[in-house]
């Protein structure tokens, strides 16, 4: 073999990323899930000034979106630069008018691609070619891969081909599926990449580009007599292509000794059924192939690689001759064609070609990343072998409605003899998933063994269940589907052991670890029946440790990732344990260095000691016939029990078709029945030190500790642990504080809010069975927040927040903000939301935590795209106005009509005050029963009732993140506040995109470091407040819920009642932001007081008064900027690795922010000063 190659576990995005730094000149990026990885790869080692093949470091800038991106590629490939981009999905389709522009235009460049489902009646950030066909028609060449090992040469081969045929390619793998696994590859060198590289085509395209010094011009605008001759020039170069690529892939089997076709076939060489296929469903075919030519079928695969263009002569010369049947696999769905796009390929092929046609069949797997197994693909092929050629059909689920679904027989273990494999059930946030990450390096890269990782997660933003799925082999492992035949499974929750199959895959005589805070003594008693079956039945190896005890004791609070780890070390067995234990203190090293030795430290010694804490358990024989607890579940509407609950229950994948409704629609308030029972320790409420301020409610980001008053009868039917005291607002209540034991996340947020101590902090184990039964009790006490007002502090918390226990991280800042709006208007709120963390854990599928009031009424919620938000709520708010409008006219013909005195008084008074909040909400209660009981009567009163949903004063809102609002978005929000239609614009400010995992975005201070800054970002925040005060018109506030809670309240008050555009900026600290985010009231504190963040509101109502419209509610700083600074990580790991950058950035830093505040000081002075300061 020639060419120099080395092994190296990487992820696919890693393997792409690997090849495209060392043939690009720049690169454009954009975050979006599950491509960011790769772009955050290029950014990092060209920060770390890594060189390409042409010695220097890649030029790196992120835009403002994927169309952005697209643009800018456009525009380095144009100047002759050697170009490359990384996207998926929504991405993509933002790049398409640039890709037929670039492909027009015949520039060289590849757009590396996670191929991943698009949002249509649901957003899914998993994997499916639905975004690649999408652009079939734009004259990229498409270029497909399988594996890990697949990405990183077909990546050389996409540059090398675009180069040879000055045309553009995309190179795609499945997102997550390919994207996000771990393998063991050869990945070669950049010498030898160089050596690879076709120079001359390179120069050739350098020499293309736009320069004065030979000058040309491109794109023109055509008249019919050339447009389509000028199409059809091209012919010639896309009909060479596929001869190009071929020639390419024998030069590299030649250089590299892995040898690729256009079509790569694999199976019997008289085969008489194959399938035809893409993307990582083609290992899995392979293995189905294997098992069934030991039963003596002749059976094989076609493997696609060249999608574009599709070369019938060279799919027909892979296919054997002996050939009688074929099904084409799609990942991919079409609504509507006569078949997806790679089977009319195939049908078209050989009905093109001189060869007998054979039985073409056509079915979907895998959308959206489901799981596609042997078991799967053995089904594909029975339904060729049985004679039965279902066509159009589906594999993996079980379609009741229009009877797609092929039936899937049991599983078989296809996997390679001598391969273990590990199951790792983790809590989302506790470290489990980046630690086996390590662990498959720390062996992939040390030792001869094939390795393999792949982890799956829910839909939480942290505090969900992830489960990781490790195999590690002396043989290639292509085995890209979940574990089903475990050796070694981990639980490293406690309260997982009562919600899920945990051994299912565990084989006899494997191994389980579970992390509990039991004793050996206690398990009898804690573990349910089942579970004590499985591990008899298997005769399992059980051991036990209090992970999370000593996690806590050395200062790592609930991140027992270290712990673990070594365990599994130590009994997996996988590596000699003194030999990994060195190298897992290596891997910590490199992992947490940047956080500063105190962390390394603490991780560490986790390591030494975990085994002295690991216990195996001894169980008796009486395990294997455990009683069986009698499951009982609280009443829930049939959405929760036919759908939440198995999905809840990771037993998603076997409901059937009809149980779903098409559309998209949700039911709200579905998050109380999830009861997630997450936190390691509850807030426990002293009645004896409460003064009822509220605050612990007003800041829990979960709306999990809320105040509940009780009368005289409700206090004695309460249970004895619920305790009360005598409510001071309120004479003839009890009054206390109540903690939802089973939704609370831990996050000591509110503990640390008490001004009094009143909240304390306990182990949760302890609390939570009590603390859940009072929850109950306490929702049926009814809300009387009727009896205070909703605007202060206290008030706003006896009202009940229309958002709840959703599935963000633990702490988040961002819902804060939305359960108080929600408690102040929920029931009159429309909102449009822009896709992000916001979007996430407040529309994830199933757990839907907005929720409705005891009369139905609560937040009317839609998220359309990322970049489109603003557009989408100005859509809404104008539809919204003009039927309002047209109940209006109504309502005032109607008055003149043979209608009741008490309707006509009513209409009167509606119309006299229609935009008056209050009244029309009082109105419209009582005026719906009298349109029912009059609408029959008068046809104008049958048209109110139509339109009785109008006659509250809705609230139109637009939340979104800083990533849409000062990046993605901000030119449909510049366009929507212009317009001066009443509509309020939230924006959850984290300086970051935190939902795609912390990438830097225009709100991002300079000398902060993030992804796609890694070396610490060089420009200032934008100033998007001020921007917004231009227009005079708009109301404008910056605020921060967690550093002034009265200040918060009364901006959003203020916002919501102005009669045009408010944009109110939220500060909302991240945990991406690197501090401990329990800390997060003091950290909103710290930023304020230190002028790292203004607080201000600019009211235009006030001009009209003659009054400053702007005023600055912060004062002078009193805590040094540097000291805030050193508080975050983000600042701080700068300041570690690069201290004279670092200190050069923050003074620039500190001097921007003296300046605005001396600009903001300035903005606020009095008008009567201004003017004796001219006239003087």
């Amino acid at each position: 073999m020639a060419g120099t190659q080395k092994t190296m576990s990487f992820d696919g995005n890693q393997a792409a990323a690997y090849v495209a730094y060392a043939l690009s000149d720049v690169a454009f990026i954009f975050p979006i899930t599950p491509s960011s990885a790769m772009a955050e790869n290029i950014d990092n080692w060209a920060s770390q000034g890594r060189k390409n093949i042409f010695g220097q470091t890649v030029e790196v800038t992120e835009m403002q979106s994927e169309a952005g991106a697209a643009g800018a590629v456009h525009g380095g490939c144009a100047a002759g630069s050697l170009v490359s981009t990384y996207t998926a999905s929504q991405g993509l389709l933002l790049m398409i008018p640039n890709m037929f522009k670039i492909a027009g235009e015949m520039m060289p460049c590849v757009f590396h691609v996670t191929a991943r489902a698009i949002a249509g009646q649901a957003l899914s950030i998993f994997g499916d070619h639905t975004d690649v066909m999408t652009c079939r028609t734009t004259g990229f060449n498409m270029l497909s891969s399988h594996t890990v090992q697949e990405v990183c040469d077909m990546a050389l081969i996409a540059h090398i081909a675009s180069l040879k045929s000055s045309l553009p390619f995309m190179h795609f793998f499945d997102g997550f599926r390919t994207s996000h696994e771990i393998q063991k590859i050869n990945v070669m060198s950049y010498e030898d990449i160089k050596a690879f590289a076709p120079m001359e085509a390179i120069q050739r395209h350098r020499e293309r580009g736009l320069n004065p010094k030979q000058p040309h011009l491109r794109g023109t605008s055509q008249g019919p007599d050339v447009y389509f001759q000028c199409c059809e020039a091209a012919n010639k170069f896309y009909n060479d292509v596929p001869a190009i690529v071929e020639a390419i892939m024998v030069e590299f089997s030649a250089k590299f000794g892995r040898t690729y076709h256009l079509f790569d076939y694999y199976g019997d060489e008289d085969a008489e059924s194959v399938v035809v296929l893409m993307g990582a469903g083609a290992p899995v075919c392979e293995e189905a192939v294997d098992y069934l030519r030991k039963q003596g079928k002749k059976v094989g695969v076609v493997k696609v690689h060249l999608f574009r263009p599709f070369s019938n002569k060279h799919l027909v010369a892979a296919v054997p001759k002996t050939v009688k049947n074929i099904t084409v696999l799609e990942r991919t769905k079409e609504p509507g064609c006569l078949g997806e796009p790679l089977y009319l390929d195939v049908c078209a092929s050989f009905a093109e070609s001189d060869r007998s046609m054979p039985k073409i069949v056509g079915g979907r797997y895998g959308l959206g990343s489901k799981d596609f197994t042997p078991a799967m693909a053995k089904a594909v092929y029975d339904n060729m072998l049985d004679g039965k050629f279902k066509n159009h059909f589906t594999v993996g689920i079980e379609d009741d409605v229009t009877f797609t679904s092929l039936p899937i027989g049991p599983e078989f273990d296809s996997i390679p003899e001598g391969t273990t494999q590990c199951m790792f059930w983790g809590l989302g946030s506790d470290g489990t998933v980046g630690a086996n990450h390590d662990a498959i390096r720390i062996i992939g890269d040390n030792t001869p063994l094939f390795v393999q990782g792949y982890f799956a997660y829910d839909a939480h933003k942290s505090g969900g269940v992830t489960v990781s799925h490790l195999r590690f082999g002396n043989k290639p492992i292509k085995s890209v589907y979940l574990i089903k035949y475990a050796d070694y499974v981990a639980c490293h929750f406690q309260n997982y052991v009562q919600k899920y199959k945990l051994l299912s895959a565990l084989k006899q005589g494997g191994t389980f670890v579970l992390n509990c805070a039991w004793t050996k003594e206690q398990l009898e008693q804690e573990l349910p029946g089942s579970l004590k079956r499985e591990i008899a039945k298997r005769q399992t190896k059980f051991y036990i440790i209090n992970a999370a005890a000593l996690a806590e004791s050395v200062g790592l609070g609930r991140r027992i990732n270290m712990v673990m780890q070594a365990v599994f070390f130590k009994l997996a067995n996988v590596i000699p344990y003194e030999r990994a234990v060195v190298l897992l203190k290596g891997a910590i090293q490199k992992t947490y260095g940047s956080k500063g030795q105190k962390i390394v430290d603490m991780n560490c010694k986790c390591v030494d000691e975990s085994l002295t804490k690991l216990e195996e358990v001894n169980y008796p024989a009486s395990w294997a016939d455990a009683p069986l607890e009698k499951v009982e579940h609280a009443p829930a509407p049939k959405f929760v029990t036919d759908l939440l609950w198995p999905s809840l229950a990771m037993e998603g994948n076997e409901i059937p078709v009809s149980k779903f409704q098409p559309g998209g629609i949700m039911p709200m308030g579905t998050t109380k029945f999830e009861k997630r029972g997450i936190a390691p320790e509850l807030p426990i409420w002293d009645s004896d030190k409460c003064i009822q301020c509220n605050m612990c409610s007003f800041v829990c980001p979960h709306a999990a500790i809320r105040p509940f008053l009780a009368d005289a009868d409700e206090s004695a039917k309460a249970p004895a642990d619920f305790k009360m005291i005598p409510c001071k607002a309120k004479q003839g209540y009890n009054f206390r504080i109540q903690v939802a034991g089973y939704d609370c996340t831990g996050c000591k947020v509110c503990s640390t809010a008490c001004p009094k101590g009143a909240i304390t902090m306990k182990n949760s184990l302890n609390e939570m069975k009590r603390e859940g039964a009072n929850w109950e009790y306490a929702m049926t006490l009814p809300n009387r927040g009727h009896l205070f007002d909703r605007f202060t502090v206290v008030g706003s918390q006896y009202q009940q927040p229309l958002l709840e226990f959703s599935g963000a991280c633990e702490g988040c800042n961002e819902t804060a903000y939305i359960k108080l709006i929600t408690q102040l208007f929920g029931e009159r709120m429309v909102v449009a939301n822009a896709t992000g963390c916001s979007s996430i854990w407040g529309g994830t599928w199933g757990t839907i935590p907005y929720t409705v009031n005891s009369k139905g009424e609560g937040p009317a919620w839609g998220n359309s795209l990322f970049e489109d938000n603003a557009e989408y709520g100005l859509g809404m708010a104008k539809a919204t106005g003009a039927a309002r409008e047209r109940l209006h006219n109504v309502a005032k013909a109607a008055i003149d009509l043979k209608i009741s005195p008490e309707l006509k008084k009513m209409l009167e008074e509606w119309v006299a005050n229609w935009l008056n909040a209050e009244i029309c909400e009082k109105i419209y209660h009582e005026i719906v029963p009298l349109l029912e009981k009059e609408k029959a009567a008068v046809p104008e009163v049958a048209e109110l009732h139509n339109l009785r949903n109008l006659f509250p004063k809705l609230s139109q809102w637009i939340f979104g993140g800083d990533g849409w609002a000062y990046d993605i978005g901000y030119g449909g929000l510049d366009h929507v506040i212009a317009q001066g239609v009443n509509l309020n614009v939230v924006v959850l400010d984290t300086e970051m995109y935190s939902n795609t995992g912390g990438q830097k975005s225009k709100a991002t201070p300079i000398g902060a470091v993030a992804k796609f800054a890694a070396a610490g970002n060089r420009r200032n925040k934008k100033e998007l407040g001020l921007i917004a005060m231009q227009y005079g018109d708009v109301y404008v506030a910056s605020i921060s819920l967690q550093a002034n809670y009265a200040h918060a309240l009364k901006a959003i008050k203020e916002a919501e009642s102005y009669d045009g555009s408010s944009l109110v900026i939220c500060y909302a600290p991240c945990r991406e932001q690197g501090f401990d985010i329990s800390k997060s009231l003091e950290e909103a504190k710290q930023a304020v007081a230190s002028g790292y963040w203004h607080l201000y509101r600019y009211d235009p109502r006030l001009i009209g008064q003659g009054k400053n419209p702007f005023q600055l509610d912060s004062s002078a700083p009193t805590v040094d900027l540097k000291q805030f600074l050193a508080r975050e990580n983000r600042y701080a790991m700068l300041m570690r690795t690069q201290k004279d950058v670092a200190t050069e950035l923050q003074d620039s830093l500190k001097v921007h922010t003296t300046e605005r505040f001396e600009k903001l000081k300035k903005l606020a002075a009095d008008v009567a000063v201004l003017k004796e300061g001219v006239a003087k």
